[in-house]
């Protein structure tokens, strides 16, 4: 066995534990010990009292059954004997040296005792059966059983003369019972403990020969026990010798001064008064610094979730605002739609107003035309009127020729009288031609009188029927145009309202799509910053792996070369600067500091050159 090589304990392991974690710059120890056996309360080892770790079957045998009963029998009867002694000699003794009053008073006392102890005792064994055992019971119990004892061997001391060897012995057999009674009682909780509770875990005693052969180590090996929760003795002793082994090899590799050890080596003989095994007291570092790693990568997922929630609810603040302004634009753009809607009832209103004035000036200028051929119509009537009184004329004058005509009938009758009478006499077709002559001048007169007759009536009724189509026709066009002008209107105002309506519809769905797809345009680059922060937290952690993976493989590399730890802080330093992309200049000092946990700018600064140096000399990490 060279100087480097890790000693073997003389305890072999249990084949339960396994291998601890080794810690850089010491060697793997060769037992396979577990990191805490004080922790794991399953662990229950082959002792030398023959308590073994196999629980017991679930039923009684009826052998067992007829045995226990037996034993229950002899424990009664023994309580028995023992109250029966106990009470006699308590209760004489407190009413002779107590100074109770009475004998009654004294059993009385002798009575209160006993029944304190029963019950005391029932009720242990009963939590006892109900798997709830009461501890700190069974240390009152001890006390008034040692009151009885001492009062029973009290009631046994001799009086007025020196003790003797057999009062010695008799105050000591006063007391004998009790203590019986008691080993009984606690056997029997045991017992139950055991029936109940198969799977418990039972602690090791220590032999009583190392008691006697090594009274100090043993107590040393008591204690921790006892306080670290070690109940197993052989793994305490082979914790013990680990621990020397281990403290000698570090002498064999320092030449006997251990104050040259590094504090990670010293770490197992620091921490043995803790419960500490040597694996696991070497481990700790390595644990220490897995955990602040650990720390360090939860408090950086931590801050990577703050700045994601931050950057979340700037989104959903920004839609917020987004909405909020959608909205009042929404409410502007119906306010804009009633104002456009009167304005254009106005313009309606002031264009209905315009044409009613412009229907007005066309009625205006109707009713002058009108009034034009009205007094076209009064000129015509009076030129019919005229019409008719030459008409009038005309009959009249032709009146008048036909009573000239008469006249001149009887004036030619009368001349043809006359001729006759006078005696011219004139032929008859003289006569005859002058009486056609008359009457067809008769006849003419006549008729011309009728064609004026009927010149006056074609006038009158020419003149009523202009009157009347004119003023048909002006009304009937008044009235069309009337209607035709309010339809207008009303078709003009109704269109201007709809189209306004519609521009304002028109607008406010305008209004309102861009509102979504700004809402949609900042939950989409909500959504894409929460990937790209899911997706650069993934990218951190698989490089925090990657590098994890990179660190445990040099660290293995330098255990396997059994480095110095010097020579391993400089390798990791060189890791760093690769890290940071092979500039040592790059890596700040308190990065070194840092992880190598030193003080000094200047002791960084070495480890930085050193480091550079080596990677200049061609080292590359293990992958």
């Amino acid at each position: 066995m060279t100087i480097t090589d890790w000693p073997r304990t003389a305890a072999e392991p249990t084949p339960e534990t396994a291998a601890p974690a080794a810690v850089s710059g010491t060697p793997a120890p060769v037992s396979q010990t577990v990191d805490a056996v004080s922790e794991t309360a399953e662990f229950v080892s082959e002792t030398e009292s023959g308590t073994g770790t196999k629980p017991s079957p679930g039923k009684l045998t009826g052998s067992q059954k007829w045995a226990t009963g037996a034993i229950v029998i002899a424990a009664l009867a023994l309580s028995g004997i023992g109250l029966y002694l106990s009470f006699e000699h308590v209760a004489e003794f407190a009413h002779e040296r107590l100074r109770f009053g009475s004998l009654g008073k004294g059993q009385l006392f002798a009575v209160g005792v006993d029944v304190g102890i029963m019950v005391m005792i029932a009720v242990d064994l009963l939590m006892a059966w109900l798997k709830r055992p009461i501890s700190w019971i069974r240390y009152p119990v001890w006390l008034l059983t040692a009151v009885t004892v001492v009062l029973n061997a009290a009631s046994g001391a001799p009086q007025n003369r020196a003790w003797t060897l057999m009062d010695y012995v008799a105050a000591g057999a006063h007391g004998v019972v009790p203590v019986l009674f008691i080993m009984v009682v606690e056997l029997g909780r045991d017992a139950i403990d055991r029936v109940v509770r198969p799977d418990k875990a039972e602690r090791d005693s220590i032999p009583w020969l190392r008691w006697v052969l090594a009274p100090v180590a043993t107590s040393r090996i008591f204690r921790r026990m006892r306080l670290w929760g070690v109940t197993s003795y052989p793994e305490m002793t082979r914790r013990d010798q680990e621990l020397i082994a281990y403290e000698q090899w570090l002498k064999r590799k320092y030449d006997g001064d251990i104050s040259q050890a590094s504090e990670d080596e010293l770490l197992p003989m620091k921490m043995a008064p803790y419960g500490y095994t040597v694996a696991r007291a070497l481990a700790m570092p390595d644990e220490q610094e897995r955990a602040a790693q650990e720390r360090e990568e939860e408090a950086a997922r931590r801050r990577l979730d703050a700045e994601t929630r931050s950057e979340v609810a700037q989104a959903e603040s920004a839609a917020e605002r987004l909405r909020a302004k959608g909205k009042v634009e929404l409410v502007q753009a119906e306010v804009d739609g009633q104002t456009g809607q009167a304005r254009a009832h106005a313009r309606a209103q002031v264009s209905a107003a315009e044409k009613a004035a412009e229907l007005e000036q066309k009625a205006l200028e109707n009713a002058v035309v009108a009034e034009a051929r009205a007094r076209e119509a009064e000129a015509e009537r009076k030129e019919a009127q005229e019409r008719r009184a030459a008409a009038a004329a005309d009959l009249e004058k032709a009146g008048l020729e036909r009573q000239a005509a008469e006249q001149r009938k009887a004036a030619a009758e009368a001349d043809a009288v006359a001729a006759a009478e006078a005696g011219a006499i004139e032929t008859e077709r003289i006569a005859q031609a002058r009486k056609a002559t008359a009457a067809a001048d008769l006849d003419a007169a006549e008729l011309e009188y009728q064609a004026a007759q009927l010149r006056k009536e074609a006038a009158e009724a020419d003149r009523v029927a202009a009157a009347e189509a004119q003023a048909i026709e002006t009304q009937a066009i008044a009235e069309a145009r009337k209607a035709t002008a309010e339809a207008d209107k009303a078709a003009a105002e109704t269109e201007a309202a709809a189209a306004e309506t519609r521009r304002a519809a028109a607008e406010a769905r305008r209004k309102e799509a861009e509102e979504e797809r700004q809402t949609e345009v900042v939950l989409a680059d909500a959504a894409r910053a929460k990937e790209e922060a899911a997706e650069a937290a993934r990218a951190a952690a698989e490089t925090r792996r990657v590098a994890a993976e990179i660190e445990l493989a040099a660290v293995e590399a330098e255990f396997a070369a059994k480095l110095r730890p010097r020579e391993r802080s400089i390798r990791k330093v060189a890791r760093m600067i690769l890290a940071v992309g092979g500039d040592a200049e790059q890596l700040p000092l308190a990065d070194i500091q840092r992880e190598l946990a030193v003080t000094s700018p200047g002791t960084a600064s070495e480890y930085r050159k050193e480091a550079a140096q080596l990677l200049a000399d061609g080292y590359v990490p293990e992958q």
